[in-house]
């Protein structure tokens, strides 16, 4: 099937970006959200990151404007129904996306097929709600959004071809890299990254190193962009949390046991740079490590 256009439900930091791509890429977009301020926020957000682009020169204003006119904004999720296909957007919990999705049944097109940008969560499980396991799929961005070249593509036990190769459109569309993974726990990208996280977490908790140190032995010594306590806070330590627990769940190995600091951190509230705090403290001038 062609799609044309595309709901994003969720207004947040990965459904700002989603909606974003998509209305580049020349789609039209349903952004719906529950909060009029979040979807206020998203729009702010979208025109002043296609602004950044424009100014670089990676779009024009002409562009800018046409893609600005496609997203269109919306409190009631039945505006999202009709659309061909639908990319879930909520926080990493899936009590909240089973209501979601849920929601929607009822005002789905035909053809329509529902997607989720979970990070985590299995796309089989989240599709045994929906009336149509074999369209609906994980379509897994990573952030921010507009940079991240990478999707995921997760199919759930049912999630028939046809499904599968127009998401691969979608994100062919978008000039991005599709990475197909089997619905396990995490998927591949978090599979591998959440556990480094929570090991460097657990060298912090038993006092091999600072944060300070630990960053940077793994931005000089491995070479990466980020330091891991860093990437943490950046991903939000509430998400790596969750993410860590449904590894540990729903693969039953202790190796995945969610490092005690980390949980002392969530539930401190310090959740990383969207709370101010975490591993790091973002108050002041420049960031500051906590430990």
């Amino acid at each position: 099937m062609e799609i044309k256009q595309v709901g994003v439900v969720g207004a947040g930091q990965m459904g700002n970006g989603i909606a974003h791509v998509m209305a580049l890429a020349g789609y039209d977009v349903v952004l719906s959200d529950v909060q009029q301020e979040a979807l206020d926020t998203a729009l702010e957000r979208i025109e002043k990151n296609m602004s950044r682009q424009a100014g670089r020169g990676t779009i024009t204003e002409e562009q800018m404007q046409e893609a600005l006119a496609r997203i269109r904004p919306s409190l009631d999720v039945a505006d999202v129904g009709p659309s061909d296909l639908i990319i879930e957007s909520a926080t990493e919990n899936e009590e909240i996306k089973n209501k979601i999705i849920e929601g929607l049944l009822p005002h789905l097109g035909e053809n329509t097929i529902v997607t989720s940008n979970t990070s985590s969560i299995s796309i089989t499980r989240l599709a045994s709600r929906t009336d149509r396991p074999e369209k609906f799929m994980g379509f897994h961005f990573m952030n921010p959004v507009p940079l991240m070249q990478l999707v995921e593509l997760i199919r759930g036990i049912a999630t028939d071809e046809d499904t599968y190769n127009a998401c691969l459109g979608v994100v062919e569309r978008l000039g991005k890299t599709a990475a197909s993974a089997e619905d396990f726990p995490a998927f591949i990208v978090n599979r591998i990254l959440i556990p480094m996280i929570n090991e460097a977490c657990y060298t912090l908790y038993e006092g091999v190193g600072n944060v300070a140190s630990i960053d940077n032995a793994m931005k000089l010594g491995a070479n990466h962009p980020m330091g891991p306590l860093e990437l943490a806070d950046f991903i939000g330590l509430d998400t790596c949390l969750a993410i860590m627990n449904v590894l540990h769940d729903g693969l039953a190995d202790t190796k995945y046991r969610p490092c005690p600091l980390l949980t002392k951190y969530v539930e401190a509230g310090w959740l990383g740079k969207k709370a101010g705090r975490g591993f790091y403290d973002y108050r002041g001038e420049t960031p500051v490590p906590t430990r």
